[in-house]
């Protein structure tokens, strides 16, 4: 399954040279653009069935193209049948404002992207030596440090940077040896993986869905069918911000099938038991978590590719069963757990201390203890503007609804200033 990829785009490729055609004919004898015919030989996108059996006919491969393709490849996305390679199209102003658009390179043209105004940067023209690991090595570790980055900033600052990065990765890659190849490809999953995340976090849900799909892909291209699996846990976490308990539960118990890594079921175990509690099923929550902790303890960790998830919480199964008691309506067992694993959790980790600290407050708050809350909440409003979450941004209107019960309360007064000024700021 690992090498299914690249051994049809291997094979397409060694039959349409030995039939002496050129990409461009064979895009003719079946119909597909030449950019779908060129993914699929270099192994970014998986074959269709129709497209393995049409290929096999032209090149009259008696079946052995076709043979290539079974049920256990990736299911392909939508079919490019008019128009090139995708076109990555960023704008990047002076004022902080940013768009990106995927599209293909016969729209861009027709929509005037690439004009007279357009400054080429010029293409890839020199293979990948094959033994020389310095860029995917440089790469790797830019990425830990685009991680801890975004501890601290906003998505907006750097979800540019990884999309170019992320781009570059998934070009060089059709220049390099297999091996290389499959490294830089892996890597790219991870960075639009991150990509993904950061998006959720400004709120465009279909669009941080969109990068999970493009993770996707780039990992099967390079051999990694795992990361299939979290982006159902990726799913699940849209769903659960979207209060639907019940497709939290169902996308989380499909990534938990026995051939997945421990680290991803068991993550995928964490977010089932947030959809059992925002159910109200507190022994199928408990079940969920006790799962998680045992498959989070066998995993083994890679040197060579990014950790898949949080790296900044000691336990998150600790953490998630504090989150998941305030959804089973039980706010001071979920607010002393939260709190202990808050003093355990780095201070260079921004992002997670405000979303974990303000989930804390809400339980303290929604637990009678509101001076208490208020403190937590006052402490962590600055750093809420600076990470600038929208799912962080859902806790903290929760939080001021249950404030807003305390009127009289002198801490909910002092408190209301601030925090009705962060909501402005931070609401779009």
């Amino acid at each position: 399954m690992v090498q299914q990829l690249v051994l049809f785009g291997t094979e397409l490729r060694k039959r349409r040279l030995a039939a002496d055609l050129t990409l461009t004919d064979l895009s003719k004898l079946v119909h597909y653009s030449k950019g779908q015919l060129s993914k699929v030989e270099r192994g970014i996108k998986a074959p269709s069935r129709e497209l393995a059996r049409l290929c096999d006919t032209a090149l009259n491969a008696g079946g052995k193209l076709a043979g290539l393709v079974n049920e256990r490849l990736p299911r392909e996305g939508p079919e490019e049948t008019t128009g090139d390679d995708e076109v990555w199209l960023m704008q990047l102003s002076a004022d902080g404002r940013s768009w990106f658009q995927p599209m293909s390179r016969r729209q861009a043209l027709a929509s005037g992207a690439a004009s007279i105004a357009g400054m080429s940067i010029g293409g890839l023209t020199n293979p990948l030596a094959g033994k020389d690991g310095s860029l995917l090595g440089a790469s790797r570790s830019l990425f830990d440090y685009y991680r801890q980055l975004g501890q601290t900033v906003a998505p907006n600052v750097l979800i540019p940077a990884l999309i170019a990065q992320t781009h570059t990765l998934r070009e060089l890659s059709s220049r390099a040896d297999t091996r290389t190849r499959q490294g830089l490809l892996k890597l790219g999953s991870r960075y639009a993986e991150y990509v993904g995340w950061l998006v959720q976090e400004t709120g465009n849900e279909q669009a941080a869905l969109w990068w999970t799909q493009r993770a996707v892909d780039l990992a099967a291209a390079g051999g990694d069918y795992d990361l299939a699996a979290y982006a159902l846990v990726r799913r699940a976490l849209v769903t659960l911000y979207r209060a639907d308990a019940t497709q939290t539960v169902e996308l989380a118990q499909r990534a938990q099938n026995d051939r997945v890594p421990p680290r991803i079921r068991g993550l995928a175990a964490q977010r089932e038991a947030q959809g059992h509690a925002l159910a109200g099923d507190y022994d199928a929550c408990m079940r969920a978590l006790d799962r998680a902790r045992e498959l989070l303890a066998l995993a083994v960790p890679d040197s060579d590719t990014p950790v898949i998830g949080t790296t900044n919480l000691p336990d998150p199964v600790a953490m998630v069963s504090g989150w998941c008691l305030y959804d089973l309506g039980r706010p001071a067992d979920a607010a002393e757990i939260m709190e202990t694993q808050l003093s355990q959790v780095s201070s260079q980790a921004m992002r997670t201390q405000v979303r974990y600290g303000l989930r804390c407050a809400l339980a303290h708050a929604a637990a009678g203890e509101v001076d208490h809350a208020c403190d937590l909440a006052m402490r962590l409003l600055g750093s809420v503007t600076a990470v600038g979450s929208a799912t962080i941004t859902t806790d903290l209107r929760a939080l001021a609804r249950v404030l807003a019960r305390h009127p009289r309360n002198r801490s909910v007064r002092d408190l209301a200033p601030e925090l009705g000024t962060t909501l402005q700021i931070i609401t779009p």
